[in-house]
């Protein structure tokens, strides 16, 4: 393995870059999987629905579990004794072509990692790829996945570091493959279920205002006991719900809820930490339907009030998180629904680049601090220069009656998701952030005023406010 090289110039950067995904930058190129379709017009939404055809759905759940010796986000697979990481997710099928909706225990999938899984889980369902949601819980003991970032650290003569992808190529065959097994399973959907529920003692938000700017950061894992005794801010007190029905019987139950998923990590055992657990108990609770679980916009939202790392706090938080799922499951309300009432739009977003940001990031390649310098920096950069080729996200929407869920890119601040639900206050929303991984924190115009750890770390400028929540408004319309 090679060995990292500290006089990498930014003009030989760009040129590594170019050699290496230029292709993929601009349609998605993978030799396993095809192409990725053209970017779509941004002034108005696609849509794809049939009428006539049942509802129906699929699950599927897969072991996400590296083997030991793998590289994790910040270091090596020590052993594997903690519980597994799983992917878990649905294929909804009868409302135009199908659509797959993926939830991984990773901490990111960026750039062409989501071409590629988009396109390998599209063919395996028969769909198109821009009908395809890959999303991350982004738990910190686990994989990060970027093959663009992994091909131009390697022509730099960079160790890929977490960028090794030899893991993820097996996986995404074993994944795709049980997707593609799934439509033997296929049921019938008769009725959907929504439902929401505050979560007690779980969500602070870590930016500690003072005057007007960002002074401390109360970390996920918070050990200062006068940044926890800080009010706990704005959040997103509630988790919600959407369940899909056959008959009387629930077949799958999917949840929302806005925090980072953290309690420890840095131990070299990948593990779901406190989300994982609370799915776990709530599959017990439910057994004979698939429970996916989704992080919603929690770039600046963590646990850090109510955790100061005490390994025993991991499941007091798992508790907390189950009992807020459970609440929101007995509070469903029962809906029939038929394929006229589901559709899935997208709409394609051109981010704001913080050009100063990308060109600070490229002048310490000349120096990199190791593995946290990587994961944090390198596939931002790459983000900026496959956008700036013209391969622009997607974030969609799925309707199923009165019950939308937003699927966005990056780790998104809580205020985006809390004004989605305040545009349609008369539909059960939920949001799922940490999609394509790219543009890392997305924060709010007011918050690159105040500074911070996130704003110092964001690729992007302040008016992909404006950006994001137009294209929100165009879906929730």
């Amino acid at each position: 393995m090679k060995t990292v090289k500290n006089n990498i110039s930014r003009r030989r950067f760009i040129g590594a870059f170019s050699a290496a995904s230029a292709v993929a930058a601009v349609s998605g190129h993978t030799p396993a999987y095809g192409e990725t379709a053209a970017v779509r017009n941004p002034a108005a939404p696609s849509a794809v629905r049939s009428e006539g055809e049942p509802l129906q759905i699929a699950t599927f759940d897969v072991d996400a579990t590296p083997p030991v010796g793998s590289q994790l986000v910040y270091g090596r697979m020590l052993n594997s004794w903690d519980l597994s990481l799983r992917a878990r997710g649905i294929v909804l099928s009868g409302a135009g072509k199908p659509v797959v909706l993926c939830a991984i225990d990773w901490i990111g999938i960026a750039n062409e990692s989501q071409d590629v899984f988009k396109n390998a889980l599209a063919v395996a369902a028969g769909t198109e790829p821009e009908r395809v949601a890959v999303h991350t819980l982004h738990q910190h003991d686990a994989p990060i996945c970027d093959f663009s970032a992994e091909k131009v650290m390697q022509e730099l003569g960079i160790e890929p570091h977490c960028f090794e992808s030899y893991f993820a190529r097996i996986f995404l065959e074993k994944l795709a493959r049980a997707v593609r097994e799934s439509l033997q399973r296929l049921q019938p959907v008769t009725h959907i279920g929504t439902g929401h529920a505050p979560v007690y003692q779980v969500a602070s938000n870590r930016r500690i205002i003072k005057d007007g700017q960002v002074g401390e950061m109360r970390s996920t894992a918070c050990k200062n006991p006068a940044l926890r005794a800080e009010p706990e801010g704005l959040v997103d007190p509630d988790v919600t719900l959407l369940s899909f029905w056959n008959e009387q019987a629930p077949v799958a139950v999917l949840t929302f809820y806005a925090t980072h998923p953290q309690s420890y990590y840095l131990t070299g055992i990948a593990n779901p930490d406190f989300p994982g657990l609370a799915r776990s108990f709530r599959q017990l609770a439910v057994p004979d339907a698939l429970h996916v679980h989704f992080t919603g916009a929690g770039g600046n939202i963590g646990a850090g009030k109510y955790n100061d790392g005490s390994h025993e706090n991991r499941l007091i938080l798992a508790q907390r998180l189950a009992d807020g799922m459970e609440r929101a499951w007995n509070a469903r309300t029962l809906f029939p629904v038929s394929a006229s009432d589901v559709a899935w739009d997208t709409v394609p977003v051109n981010l704001p680049v913080s050009e100063t940001h990308i060109r600070d990031v490229e002048k310490q390649f000349k120096s990199p601090t190791g593995p946290f310098f990587y994961a944090n920096n390198v596939s931002s950069v790459v983000w900026a220069k496959r956008q700036s080729a013209g391969k622009l996200i997607n974030i969609a929407r799925l309707r199923v009656g009165k019950a939308c869920v937003l699927f966005m890119p990056g780790e998104l601040f809580v205020e985006y998701q809390l004004a989605a639900k305040a545009m349609r206050p008369d539909m059960a929303v939920s949001m799922a952030a940490y999609g394509d991984y790219g543009p890392f924190y997305i924060g709010t115009s007011e918050a690159y005023r105040q500074g911070g750890y996130e704003i110092k770390s964001s690729p992007v400028t302040p008016e992909v406010e404006e950006v994001l929540t137009d294209a929100v408004r165009k879906l929730l319309k």
